[in-house]
């Protein structure tokens, strides 16, 4: 009985002295995992895109003072996704604010050259991979589906490490013999063309009919394959 109540009397003082530990324990550490934890919320990673944060370490000469209240962290809509200042406030009745600097780094996943690839050469596993990358670093649309690359041709020199996108490749190229399927609610033919110009899947290329020396406008449905419908 004795026992007992000696551990009673200990847990009462741990549970009134657990406020006080928590308006009085602020420190540059938690001060940092506080702004960490804050831009991992705002920044959250996803399956496209992946988010790298470091926060710059607080000068050790600033004396953080209690807050009884939880602490609160923003960002101005200014800041851009690299660099930003994370404001922490105190908003008790005597109110404090420090700014942290940090890095936000949010890379995305694209296709890029896993060697160099030259003008002609078809794109597949060997010389293709999915990379993330800066998003800084991307320019215009870039692709992910290996299934509207795989098979297409450099229009160009892509050299290793850069970023393919649908300007640089091409499913049917100019010149390219191709196979036309027009269709109909009743019927289907085929027949031979010489593609006019180039393009990617689902994209409206000229197309020379060598049957009939007709020009017409498929869309592109797969390598050295277009489609129209009569």
């Amino acid at each position: 009985m004795r026992l007992t109540k000696h551990f009673l009397f200990f847990l009462f003082l741990l549970l009134i002295k657990q406020p006080i530990v928590a308006a009085t324990g602020l420190d540059s550490a938690f001060i940092e995992r506080f702004t960490h934890t804050y831009l991992i919320e705002k920044f959250p990673s996803t399956n496209e895109e992946k988010v790298r944060i470091s926060v710059a370490r607080l000068d050790p000469r600033i004396v953080i003072k209690s807050c009884k209240i939880p602490l609160t962290a923003n960002i101005s809509d200014k800041n851009s996704t690299r660099n930003v200042n994370v404001k922490i406030s105190c908003d008790e009745s005597i109110p404090w604010k420090i700014y942290l600097s940090a890095k936000v780094e949010i890379t995305k996943a694209v296709l890029i050259a896993k060697s160099t690839i030259n003008q002609g050469d078809r794109l597949d596993e060997s010389n293709v991979e999915l990379a993330y990358i800066a998003i800084n670093r991307i320019r215009g649309e870039k692709i992910t589906d290996t299934a509207i690359v795989f098979g297409a041709k450099a229009k160009r020199r892509i050299t290793k490490g850069k970023t393919i996108s649908k300007r640089s490749i091409c499913l049917i190229c100019k010149g390219d013999v191709v196979t036309i399927t027009a269709s109909s609610k009743v019927f289907t033919i085929k027949t031979q063309g010489i593609a006019l110009s180039s393009g990617n899947i689902n994209e409206q290329i000229r197309v020379k009919n060598t049957r009939s020396n007709k020009i017409i406008t498929p869309r592109v449905k797969a390598i050295n394959q277009v489609v129209i419908n009569l």
